[in-house]
C-alpha cells in the first residue's frame, strides 16, 4: 500500500525511488506505467492521466521492470523490431528507431546474437533499449542493477547518466550508494509512506546514509 506519495520530475533529470524492500517502490513505478490503478490521487505523464488518458500517457513511458520479460529465443535486433512494431512503429520509422537505440546502448556486436545467451549486463542493455523505442519522456527503471557483476554495475550507471540528457529517468533501489551515484534527488520512502524528497547536488559522499537513518530512526523497517 502506498500513501502520501507526492513526487514531480523535471526533463533531464534523475530521481531514485530509495527504500527497502517492501516500502513501495515497485508499486509505484507499475501505477506510473499504467498497470495498477491508484485508488485515490491521480498520476500524469507529460501531462496525460495513466487512467484517463492511459494510450497517451503510455507512450511517454518507457518501463524496465526488476523482472524484465525478454524473449531469450530471439536475436536482439529481431526482438528490438518486434517490441517497436507492438509500440506502433511503423516503416521506415521502426528501423530508425531500432538502429538509435542499438547505437545509444551499444549493441552493435549483439544484434544478431540470441537473447538467451547474452550476458546479464547484455540483457539489461536490451530492456532498456526496447523501452526506448518511440522516444519516452519518462524512463521508469525498477532495481536496474540487480545481479549484475561491479563492471555491469558501473557501466549500467553511466548509461544512465548519458541517458539523463534526454529523458527523465525514475530509478528504485534499495542500495544507497547506487542511489547516490545516479541520481540528482532521492524520494525516501518506507512502508509506503514518502518521507522526504532530498537533493544530492553537492551532498557529500556517503552522506545519504546518515541522513537515511535519521528519517528512518524509530521507524520499523520490516515491510
Amino acid at each position: 500500500m502506498v500513501e502520501s506519495f507526492d513526487l514531480m520530475l523535471a526533463r533531464n533529470e534523475v530521481v531514485g525511488l530509495l527504500g527497502p524492500n517492501g516500502s513501495g517502490k515497485s508499486t509505484i513505478l507499475r501505477m506510473i506505467a499504467g498497470y495498477l490503478r491508484p485508488s485515490a490521487g491521480e498520476v500524469r505523464v507529460a501531462g496525460f492521466d495513466v487512467v484517463q488518458e492511459g494510450l497517451e500517457a503510455r507512450r511517454r513511458i518507457g518501463y524496465v521492470p526488476e523482472d524484465v520479460p525478454l524473449y531469450t529465443a530471439m536475436r536482439t535486433r529481431e526482438f528490438l523490431l518486434f517490441m517497436g512494431r507492438l509500440r506502433g512503429l511503423a516503416r521506415p520509422e521502426l528501423a530508425r528507431a531500432v538502429d538509435e537505440v542499438v547505437e545509444r546502448l551499444s549493441l552493435q556486436r549483439v544484434q544478431s546474437t540470441l537473447i538467451g545467451k547474452l550476458s546479464r549486463g547484455f540483457r539489461q542493455r536490451v530492456a532498456i533499449a526496447q523501452a526506448l523505442l518511440g522516444r519516452p519522456a519518462l524512463l521508469l527503471l525498477d532495481e536496474p542493477t540487480n545481479g549484475l557483476d561491479p563492471r555491469q554495475i558501473i557501466e549500467l550507471r553511466e548509461t544512465v547518466r548519458l541517458l539523463a540528457g534526454e529523458v527523465a529517468i525514475l530509478v528504485s533501489s534499495h542500495v544507497l550508494a547506487e542511489i547516490e551515484r545516479v541520481a540528482d534527488r532521492a524520494a525516501i520512502l518506507l512502508d509506503g509512506r514518502l518521507l522526504d524528497v532530498l537533493s544530492l547536488d553537492g551532498l557529500p559522499p556517503g552522506s545519504l546514509e546518515q541522513v537515511f537513518l535519521q528519517l528512518t530512526a524509530g521507524e520499523s523497517l520490516s515491510a
